[in-house]
Parts: structure tokens; sequence; C-alpha cells
């Protein structure tokens, strides 16, 4: 399962020889691995690459008739690990993830893919997510190409360059016996446009056409001592000239001339459109791109070809590297490379543009126009330019002085969210109990780190929460409270948190976020879901998985029900039981829930089923203006309105109209013995008979005491005063239809 259906890009996968494709870059990159006859696909989930393996699984039919197998790794490791099936066959394969938090994770299998290399052609799909957009720490992959021998390219962002660019990548790494990485910047996977397709094919080998069986035994193909001595030297001595030699004989760079000679740029491909449009901002390039300045585009940004750098910068007073980030490899590199060849231009980079951060619009202009006032190359008016870039970038803090700061809007729990309630409960807890250690993870129970709920004192690595927090358990008086989702759980939580744990008798908390889903890269599944694309029914249980590995202390609790959660959190922190204590957190994940349920409802109503739908509100006689609730639960649904009382100035509590009935609003109001101002409504479509009744029934009632309700019921319409409990309304309502 994914967020959406990609039947649409699953055709496109189809198309032929001669057809035009239309759509994303990384839907390009799919179409291009069924172009280069790939036997095998994997990889583990993470933006900006996820539709890869989304659209991938929704292709099932289309990738059995080519023979490709496909897995939907638990990691980047065991995605990685894939690739060791081209070291010793023919065979094409393609493994993705999110960097560089997942090529952390691959580090291991890739430095030993990469030392023996590959015969069939390997290649590593990199999302790069760099910048202030990122979700991840700013890395980038580089370093790891440099460490390893993979070669790195990075495509300009243009269809047919990116395709191109696949299936070169193929055979440069079959040319040289190297795996490759294809970086992608988030621009570069959702850049849109067109490219003629070629015909998918089917790989030499595959599950069409096995292998009759393992080749002769060679040691050289493993990564283990004394050969790894020898894969050094082929790295150095055979390997990088090779593959140095197939980039300028395939042509792998290019060069953009332009009349204004005398300077140049070279820059990573990725960054190629944001370059040209900042040139053409500043008048030295047209609406097509053509620029004035000359320009060395390195798709292939590991390795460099040495005699192309040379050629490229010979004659030049001077050269401006763009590359993003800190160390400056690619500045270095091109440094030395000149010297040695005795070329004196002058390399400017990090001196014009910052030395970290993304390189956006803004930070281009400042920079292009910082080397232009320091070459000043003839036919150019550097100090014009200069002044246009700050005419330019002076609208900002103009705007800002006249409409105010902006507040910052960070992401947030999706509405009813059932990890919202955890946190709910958790600070309730620190409330009674005093503040604790809280050890985060990756996913979206992270943004729990934000307003209102501000926990969170250290996030190590997708599920290494419980692993974190080992040391600080110790040196504690409170045990310290993990937080780990089941995605995290299968990903690594299991063996170096819980194990790990289990193993040295740690004493502490493990919430176990258990929504179904991966849900933070697009509700794709995970071994623990109910079902699947491989099998319906999965047994992979984390429960019973638990329970196999040894903990003692387990309790399972609807996430929702904020009175039992906070009552366990407490049993958890306060019982002489020494161990690890494991709460599984059990909600459905709102999003994927909407939708089933959005399908079945819709299903029910045809048939002339009876439909409900449950709401809550809040009553504006009631409501104190305290706020307490909305710091306790954060739902985007509560907010607040002006007071309906002329002689109450404060704003009051609602409910708007995106409420989906999960019930927190109410189950804080009671866990917190806060105002009973919460009701809750039942929307009943194709009502029975005794909806009606008990309708009717009410209605004539409330009659006697003289409250008159509409024949139909308005969605949020209050209960009145007379029919509240104390805490919490949850009196039915019944709309007849």
């Amino acid at each position: 399962m994914a967020e959406r259906s990609f039947s649409k890009e699953v055709e496109a996968l189809k198309l032929g020889d001669g057809e035009t494709f239309e759509g994303e870059g990384i839907l390009a990159v799919t179409k291009a691995l069924l172009q280069s006859g790939v036997s095998y696909v994997g990889g583990y989930q993470g933006a900006p690459v996820s539709h890869l393996i989304d659209v991938m699984v929704d292709a099932g039919d289309l990738l059995d008739d080519l023979g490709v197998h496909l897995e939907t790794c638990t990691n980047e490791a065991s995605a990685a690990a894939m690739l060791g099936a081209s070291i010793n066959y023919p065979l094409r394969g393609a493994v993705t993830w999110k960097s560089v938090v997942g090529t952390n994770v691959a580090a291991d299998a890739l430095s030993n893919l990469a030392s023996p290399g590959v015969i069939g052609g390997a290649m590593i799909v990199i999302g790069e997510d760099y910048g202030e957009g990122a979700s991840v720490i700013q890395e980038r992959s580089y370093a790891y190409a440099m460490k390893c021998g993979i070669w790195l390219l990075d495509p300009r962002p243009d269809l047919p360059t990116i395709v191109n660019t696949v299936e070169q990548g193929f055979a440069l790494s079959e040319a040289t016996h190297a795996p490759v990485m294809l970086e992608l910047r988030i621009r570069a996977c959702h850049v849109t446009g067109e490219f003629t397709t070629k015909d998918n094919r089917r790989g030499q080998f595959s599950g069409r056409n096995k292998l009759s069986g393992p080749p002769k035994f060679d040691y050289m193909r493993l990564a283990h001592p004394p050969v790894t001595f020898v894969h050094e030297k082929l790295k150095a001595e055979h390997r990088l000239p090779a593959a140095q030699a197939f980039a300028r004989e395939q042509k792998l760079n290019e060069v953009f001339d332009g009349d204004v000679s005398e300077i140049g740029i070279v820059v990573l491909g990725g960054l190629y459109n944001s370059v040209v449009r900042t040139l053409g901002r500043i008048g030295l390039a047209d609406l097509f791109g053509a620029a004035r300045i000359p320009i060395y585009v390195l798709n292939l940004a590991y390795p460099l070809v040495p005699d192309e750098v040379a050629q490229f910068c010979a004659g030049k007073r001077a050269v401006l590297i763009v590359e993003e980030g800190n160390p400056d490899y690619i500045e270095q590199q091109i440094n030395t490379q000149l010297r040695r060849a005795d070329i004196q231009t002058q390399i400017h980079g990090k001196d014009c543009l910052p030395a970290a951060g993304e390189y956006t619009q803004d930070v281009l202009l400042r920079g292009l126009a910082a080397f232009l006032t320091k070459t000043r190359p003839a036919g150019v008016d550097a100090d014009a330019i200069a002044a246009r870039v700050e005419t330019m970038l002076a609208h900002r803090p103009a705007a800002t002085k006249s409409t105010g700061e902006i507040p910052p809007r960070p992401p947030g729990f999706c509405t009813g969210c059932p990890e919202r309630p955890v946190f709910s409960a958790v600070k309730l807890m620190q409330r009674e109990l005093g503040p604790t250690h809280i050890s985060t993870d990756i996913g979206c129970h992270s943004f729990a780190t934000l307003p209102p709920f501000s926990m969170g004192n250290s996030i190590l690595g997708y599920g290494m929460s419980l692993a974190a927090a080992a040391a600080v358990g110790p040196n504690m008086e409170r045990r310290p409270i993990t937080v780990m989702g089941d995605g995290g759980f299968w990903h690594n939580g299991l063996i170096t948190g819980v194990a790990s744990n289990l193993f040295n008798k740690g004493d502490g908390v493990l919430i176990v976020m258990q929504n179904g889903y991966t849900s933070a890269t697009g509700q794709q599944f995970m071994p623990s879901s109910k079902d699947s694309y491989a099998a319906s029914g999965q047994t992979m249980d984390i429960e019973q998985t638990l329970r196999t590995f040894g903990v003692k202390w387990l309790r399972k609790v609807r996430t929702y029900n904020v009175a039992t959660m906070l009552k366990t959190l407490k049993e958890a922190m306060q019982t002489a039981e020494r161990g690890l204590k494991v709460i599984i957190a059990d909600g459905e994940c709102q999003l994927a829930r909407q939708r089933r349920v959005r399908v079945e409802d819709a299903e029910k109503l045809k048939r002339g089923e009876r439909v409900t739908r449950a709401r809550y509100g809040v009553d504006d006689e009631i409501c104190t203006g305290d706020h307490s609730c909305m710091r306790l639960s954060g739902c985007p649904s509560l907010t607040v309105k002006p007071s309906p009382d002329p002689l109450r100035t404060d704003p009051v509590a609602t409910v708007i109209e995106s409420c989906v009935g999960c019930g927190l609003c109410g189950e804080v109001a009671h866990a917190a013995v806060l105002c009973p101002s919460f009701y809750r409504a039942e929307i009943i479509r194709n009502a029975t008979a005794w909806d009606r009744f008990l309708f009717a029934m009410r209605r004539g009632f409330l009659g006697l005491f003289g409250i008159r309700l509409p024949q139909a019921e308005p969605a949020l319409a209050p209960i009145p005063a007379l029919a509240r409990a104390n805490t919490t309304l949850d009196a039915r309502t019944t709309t007849p239809t």
C-alpha cells in the first residue's frame, strides 16, 4: 500500500520504442531502469525517491513479465546487500534509499561491495535530501563515493539527461567493474518533462531466464583478506582510470560555451538549472538557458576527469566552482589538478558562496555577483549586476517590515493521528511524576519534539532510540522513556535496541507506536502490516516477537484511550519490577484509516446500509477560555473563535470541520479532569427505524423542558445542557435522512 495509487504511472512504464513519456524525474528513472534490462530492484522508501519502489510495487504484472525480482527491504543495509548478486553474475540490479541517513545504514555493505567490484551493472539511486527543505542531517553522499570507490552520477535535471545517465550508468559500472550511485536532489526527482522512450527489455538472466548455477569459485570475488589489499590497488590503478576514460569517451559531462570566455563556471549537474536560472535573472542567460558564461557540467561528480578539467580551465582567468556543502571536495580536487598541470587559472568557490547550506536563488545571486565583482570580465558590468542583485534581494526585508514577521508553521501530527494522544498522556504523566529523559526516533512521532509537546532529548537514527537511552537510565533517578515506531522497530530497533537492552538487563520504558504502516514516507507496508502486496495476512507480530525475545512486562493499549495510557505509563514508571517495560500503543494511521473507511462507507451507502460518523464539538456556554485542552492535544481541528457572550472577552475553544472524530479532545478533557464543555455527536445516514424511534423519544423528552430540536439536526449542534455528563458528553444524536 502507498498513500495513493500509481496506476497512471504504471501505464507510462509500459511505453515502447519511439513513444513519449511525460512525468516526473523519479518516474523517468523507474522507466529507464526497465529499459536498461535490470534483473532485480530493491530499496527502502524515503523522500524524495519513495515513488520508485511504490510504482514498482504497483507494476507487479509488468515486472513479472520482464522477470524482474522486486524486494521492499526492511532497511537500507538489506537493500545494499542485494547488490551482492552482481559481484559474481552478469545481473544488472538497482537499489534505492534516502541519503545520507540511508547510506549511513548501508555503509558496511557498500564498502564490502565496492572492494571486489561487480560483473553485472550495480546502481544505487540516492535521494539526496540536502538543504533547508530536508528532513535529515545535513551531509552529502560525495564522501561515501570517494572513500569506497563508487562512481557518483549527478545528472542535470532534465528528463532526457536523467534517462541517458541511468543507461550510461549501468554501462559505466560494467566497464569499470565498480558500483555507481545516481544522486537525485529533490528538484531532480520532481522536475517534470518528457523524453522519447525505448522498449523495456529483459536482463541477460532473470526470473524468465535463470542462471544454470554458480561460476567456478574465485576467492578474488570475496571482500576478505588477503585479496582486499589487491582490491585496493585495482580501485586506484585500474577502475579509476577506466571510469575517467569511459566518461571522456561517452561525454558524460557537458560543456556549454559562452562569449564571456575569460571566466567560467564548473557546476554539479543537479545544480545546473538553478545556476542557469540565476544567470538569466541577472541578464547573463536567455529564457532557453543559453548562458554567456561558459559552463562545465559534472554529470559525473566523482571521479573528475583531469584532462577535461584542464581543457575547460586553460585560457580562463578565473573559474567559479558551484558545490553545495562543506568540505569543498570538488574545489580542492580541481585546485590540485590545475596546479599539477601548471595551469594558473584562479579558482573561486567558497570565497564567493557559503560554506554550508542549500544554494537557493538568493544565495546564488549573491555568489555570482561576488564572483563577477572579483573577476570583472570584459563585456560585463559587474557593478551594475551587483546593484541589481541588491535591489532584487531588498524586497524581502521591505515586505517583512510592512507585514511583520510571518510566524513559523512547522509540520505536525495529522488531524486524528493515533500518536498524538500518547504524548498527551506522557505530558500528563510528567506533570504528576516529574520530567524524565525521552529518547525519540525518526518517524511521524518525532513531531512531538515541536510544540505543544516539546518532548525529546535525542534523535540518534532510525530505530536507535532505545539504544540511545542505554547510558542514560543507569545515571538518572527516573526511568527514561523511549519512543519508537513500528517501522523503526523492524528497521533497526529490534536488534540494536531491544536485543541489546535485554542482553544488558536494562531498565526503562519503551513505547512502540503501532500504526500499521511506514506512515511518514507514504503508508508503505512493513512486516507487521495486516496485508501487503506480497502476502495476505502477515504472520509477523510485534507483541509476539517481543515476548519471544524475552520481554516480560508488556502492555498493549489503544492509543486514543488517554486515561488508560496514562495509568499504564505511571505503572511502568513506578513498578518495582526491573527490566525493559514495553507499551505497544496500538492505533491505525489516521490517513490510511480515512482512505479505507471512505471507500467502505461509499459501498455501504450504495447498498442502502446504515453509516455513522462521529463528530466532536465545544459548548460555547460552558467553555471558560482556559485552553488547557489545546496545550495537551495540539489538534489542528481544535482552535479558537470569539466568544458569543458579549461579557466575555477571551476566545472560546471550537472544533472545525476538519475533525475526523477521533475523540482525543474529549479523552484529554476527561483524563486531565478539565471542563465538561466537549460533546460528541453521531451523524447517521440511512437511519434505521430504531434510530428514528430514539430520536423521536429524545426530542419529546427534551420538549418537556421547553427545549426544541430541529427536525434535521446540524452536524455539530450542541447537546442541550440538561443532557450533558459531568466531564464529557457521550450522548447520541440521530439525524434521520
